[in-house]
């Protein structure tokens, strides 16, 4: 016999069915039985009343540093992370050491994301060996081995002939091609934004041409291929009119953008903090307000957190020598509601678009919804909730995040995967 569970009287937030109203939501086994008013005796009953009720949250970028990189993440640990943060699924990215490159490779990381019964654990594979731009990886025996992309995320595929061989070969598989935009004869020994404060501070620069040239670039070949391009982590107002041009031309092109280039500029590397040292690096004013505006016109398609987890010996390092990365998959619920519901950007149905609905549909899989049959993956918010964020209490190996002390909004309660409750809040 199925187990049942009935989740009463919350708010409930389904963008792909367009559902916004208090009602109920019975699971029965792995599966959405029904959504509305259900009066029928269950055994197991969650209260949300005061409560959103949302399809689980997919994170389709993150760095859980499995394997080679144990002692700043592992699967388990980052899985961990992400059900305490409402996440019911992640998609990791390959650039760990050894890189993600083979059928066997995207294999270990499903099954030690099975192992760890937390979230679901997706991967990404590399579309070049080693990340070195040269020759194409395993894209085909990958994708059969359930890789849901392909990426060189942390380099970029710098060589255009290249790319466009990728490009082309990934749609045989109907995948989506990831791109880390950014060109390597524009970045040099570059750790911030190029620009005023760069100078001031000393610190070699990235032009923001970087990303735009990469970006440009790949849309004139996404003309001449008939594959889903996604534009990962895009930092720059100049993007973000590419990124408009290309839709406005029916291209199969999407984007993400991440919680730094929304609540961060590039004034906060004036003390050296490397917890500020991010790759693409913290932009300008103007570069934040222009991603804002997209996300409120609907240009940018996922908020994705590029949870990207280090030492705390390697980010005592200086700055130009420490790593790039933030750590911030606890946070990031609460981090998206301060610089997108609290300023009015976005409302909840459209940030659980930005959170579910869209990045399942740029990875391919079924889910960011509570249609009935569907899997039932979910997350119940308590949207007026405040809390501090405490870095020593994360879930995450890692303590990298500049957002210690923080206060925000929006706390996960409970987080649902596949019928299953795997993480409940004490507060609950």
């Amino acid at each position: 016999m199925s187990s049942e569970l009935l989740i009463k009287n919350g708010r409930v937030i389904d963008p792909a069915n367009g559902i916004d109203k208090k009602c109920d939501v019975l699971i029965v086994g792995e599966q959405i039985a029904e959504v509305g008013r259900v009066e029928k005796p269950v055994q197991t009953i969650i209260d949300a009343a005061g409560k959103l009720v949302v399809p689980g949250l997919i994170d389709i970028h993150v760095h859980f540093r499995e394997p080679g990189d144990e002692e700043e993440e592992t699967i388990a640990s980052g899985s961990a992370a992400a059900v305490a943060a409402g996440f019911t699924s992640v998609v990791c990215m390959p650039n760990t050491n050894p890189v993600i490159e083979t059928e066997t490779d995207v294999e270990y990381i499903h099954r030690k994301g099975r192992q760890a019964r937390k979230t679901h654990v997706y991967t990404m594979g590399a579309i070049t060996k080693g990340l070195q731009g040269v020759e194409l990886a395993e894209m085909g025996f990958m994708a059969e081995a359930g890789a849901v992309g392909f990426t060189d995320d942390g380099r970029g595929v710098q060589d255009p002939a290249v790319m466009l061989r990728a490009l082309k070969y990934a749609a045989m598989f109907n995948v989506v091609v990831a791109q880390h935009c950014q060109a390597e004869n524009f970045t040099g020994n570059g750790v911030m934004n190029s620009g005023y404060y760069s100078t001031i501070l000393g610190l070699p620069g990235i032009d923001p041409l970087a990303e735009e040239m990469i970006l440009w670039r790949d849309i004139q070949l996404i003309k001449k291929a008939e594959v889903r391009y996604h534009a990962q982590h895009i930092s720059t107002a100049g993007s973000v009119e590419l990124i408009r041009a290309a839709k406005k031309d029916s291209l199969p092109i999407t984007c993400e953008v991440a919680p730094h280039h929304l609540l961060l500029t590039e004034q906060c590397c004036a003390e050296y903090d490397t917890n500020y040292k991010v790759n693409p690096p913290l932009r300008s004013e103007k570069d934040v307000e222009a991603l804002k505006q997209a996300i409120a016109e609907g240009l940018i398609d996922a908020l994705a957190t590029d949870h990207a987890p280090h030492l705390q010996s390697e980010k005592e390092l200086e700055f130009l020598t420490a790593p790039f990365g933030i750590a911030s998959l606890e946070c990031a619920l609460g981090l998206y509601v301060k610089a997108l519901i609290e300023p009015g950007v976005l409302d909840w149905p459209g940030l659980i678009r930005m959170m579910a609905e869209k990045p399942a549909k740029i990875i391919g899989v079924d889910k960011g919804t509570l249609g009935r049959g569907k899997q039932a993956d979910v997350t119940i918010i308590n949207p007026n909730a405040e809390y501090e964020i405490d870095v020593n209490t994360f879930r995450s190996k890692s303590r990298n995040c500049p957002y210690h002390g923080w206060k925000v909004k929006g706390k996960v309660e409970t987080t649902i995967v596949g019928g299953e409750i795997r993480f409940e809040s004490e507060s609950r």
